[in-house]
């Protein structure tokens, strides 16, 4: 149970921690470079799941994304946080995370509220129904990759948010879909994500 604010870690250019902030103060029209990861949930079919960010929410509100993204809070090692965020913000148990894009790296503006984060992506798999936190999420739909890379590369619907476009362009030189992309190397995660596994 986390008792207080939630905190995300803020980063320097080199990725070490400098900091933590309040989640709920840090995006803003300057966010500063902060620590956050992505994670692509794949069922049992081999399809991924969409998710279509809550009408609510303060970043890139009623946009449709990959499975769903958190901050691992100080001194969460970054499986953890994935694990826990998936039961949080769909209701389901994650399987085991693989890292697939440790370094991947975005910044992003809408309405004056801007994303800037050190993201890891991560793909796992999920087995039964989501139960969304309708706060968090609006809409889910299981999706095909080559689906999903065509909605990249804006041949297809649904629109989809900036750091997904760009994560998919990674993704797709790693191989084609999800069970074609191998794990990466840890050592290439941010510092302050070491320090957490460790910690």
């Amino acid at each position: 149970m986390v008792i207080g604010p939630e905190l995300v870690v803020l980063l320097g250019p080199d990725g070490a921690a400098v900091g933590t902030a309040p989640k709920a103060e840090v995006h803003h029209a300057r966010t500063p470079l902060h620590l956050a990861f992505s994670c692509y949930l794949v069922d049992d079919d081999g399809r991924l799941l969409l998710t279509r960010r809550a009408a609510t929410k303060r970043t890139f509100p009623g946009v449709w994304t990959n499975s769903f993204c958190g901050h691992p809070g100080p001194g969460e090692a970054l499986d953890d946080a994935v694990r826990r965020r998936g039961r949080q913000e769909l209701g389901v148990d994650v399987g085991m995370p693989r890292l697939v894009l440790p370094a991947f790296r975005y910044r992003a503006e809408q309405d004056g509220v801007v994303e800037h984060e050190i993201c890891p992506v991560f793909v796992a798999p999920v087995s039964g129904t989501p139960t969304p936190d309708p706060a968090e999420v609006d809409d889910v739909r299981r999706v095909t990759w080559a689906d999903l890379v065509a909605a990249a590369r804006g041949g297809g619907r649904p629109e989809l948010s900036p750091w997904c476009v760009a994560q998919v362009a990674e993704l797709v030189a790693l191989g084609d879909g999800p069970a074609a992309w191998p794990a990466a190397d840890p050592a290439m995660l941010p510092l302050a994500a070491h320090l957490a596994a460790a910690a």
